[in-house]
């Protein structure tokens, strides 16, 4: 988008004629544009405002309804924290009693409208032109707002009277995703560098970013939203009022569920969940841990939650003889289990009359779709089978939801 084009769209004009917009449906997308043209408007804005309407329908699953009065990017858009992981952010430093928060590498303005719906002052800094502009008209309705174009590691967070720092390095290059924290725009170490000057620092980072860049004063939480694992975070000084530690936090339906370690125990390795927790038996129900427990390292803490323990050494499938309700683990009831093969599995599931199978695996390399294939079946029933390793050996288990 061209710096003109930008500066239309954000303006009465622009605004006014995205109102107008029916919602976007893409099927629909050249008849509109046709019927703009013959109302005179120019070319460049209503292709402009077309790509708007149709990133803020993109845009609701993370923002809900405000979408429809914010301004993207598509790249913007990818790297945007969702509206209900920001206000979990904005919280810990309006808790923290945060006057000033320096929002380094804004981005589209997400974090930063979550911190000024709490009435916390926000300078937000972003080094592109494009997503500052549209990060400037985002923030337009809160005066404790305000957004500079420029690097946000030169800012003088002394002269501004900065008191906390939330930075969101970028983590996509080319399309494509980086995971090594030392590529990050600003690189990790850089962004970490700041708490020597501001205490109170949360920044955001890839969900697979590396135990061994996890500094040691950290609070690193996970994050899930329905399932879906969508962020780590890490807090220090008075934002991590829990403390240094690993958290999870799941995010479901509305409500949300913290898991922490222990505190009758010591904190145990995050990438060896075998240590956490014995291998015994199948019980009666199967529980896979949550994405955001997995990733924090707590599948033992879940465990004993559950009063389980683990299928395999190293695979973060859980087994119990009892049904325990958790936020933190979806339960099934194991129906059956076997080593795997494949002739006796497609005979099993044929004398069962099943047809429509779905395969969850953990710990197999085999694949799902292949393995459908030469299943082979044509009955009328549904099934779920879970793949993975039952005290080392390959096995199927035949669950349903409970």
């Amino acid at each position: 988008m061209d710096a003109a084009s930008l500066a239309r769209l954000v303006s009465p004009e622009g605004r006014a004629l995205l109102a107008e917009l029916p919602p976007y449906a893409a099927e629909e997308s050249l008849r509109v544009s046709a019927r703009l043209r013959e109302r005179g408007v120019d070319a460049g804005l209503a292709a402009a405002a077309l790509t708007q309407s149709r990133l803020r329908e993109r845009a609701r699953a993370k923002f809900g309804d405000r979408a429809g009065r914010m301004f993207f990017t598509a790249a913007g858009l990818e790297q945007a924290t969702r509206q209900v992981v920001a206000a979990h952010h904005a919280r810990r430093y309006a808790a923290a009693g945060s006057r000033l928060v320096a929002d380094l590498g804004c981005g589209l303005g997400g974090d930063a409208i979550a911190l000024s719906e709490l009435g916390v002052a926000v300078l937000a800094v972003e080094a592109d032109a494009t997503t500052a502009a549209l990060a400037e008209a985002n923030l337009r309705e809160f005066p404790t707002a305000s957004v500079r174009h420029g690097d946000a590691l030169t800012l003088d967070l002394d002269g501004e009277g900065v008191d906390a720092v939330f930075a969101d390095p970028a983590r996509r290059a080319g399309g494509r995703r980086i995971f090594d924290p030392t590529a990050y725009s600003p690189p990790l170490d850089a962004v970490l560098a700041l708490r020597a000057r501001v205490p109170a620092l949360g920044v955001k980072v890839a969900p697979g970013v590396p135990y061994g860049a996890l500094p040691p004063d950290a609070r690193a939480q996970w994050v899930s939203v329905d399932g879906d694992v969508v962020e780590a975070g890490l807090w220090f000084g008075p934002l991590a009022a829990e403390g240094p530690g690993r958290s999870a936090l799941v995010l479901h339906g509305g409500a949300a569920h913290v898991l922490t370690e222990a505190d009758d125990g010591p904190a145990l390795p995050p990438d060896a969940p075998a240590r956490a927790g014995a291998v015994r038996a199948v019980g009666a129900y199967l529980y896979e841990p949550d994405g955001a427990v997995i990733r924090a390292g707590l599948v033992a803490r879940a465990a004993q939650l559950l009063g389980g323990g683990l299928l395999s050494e190293d695979i973060a499938y859980l087994t119990g003889d009892a049904l325990v309700p958790t936020p933190f683990a979806t339960a099934y009831r194991v129906l059956d289990h076997f080593p795997f093969a494949l002739k006796p599995l497609r005979a099993y599931l044929r004398a069962r009359d099943v047809g429509a199978v779905t395969i969850k695996k953990r710990g197999t390399a085999v694949e799902p779709e292949q393995l459908r294939r030469r299943l082979g079946l044509r009955g009328t029933q549904p099934a779920t089978i879970v793949l993975t390793r039952i005290a080392g050996r390959h096995s199927v288990l035949v669950v349903e939801p409970a």
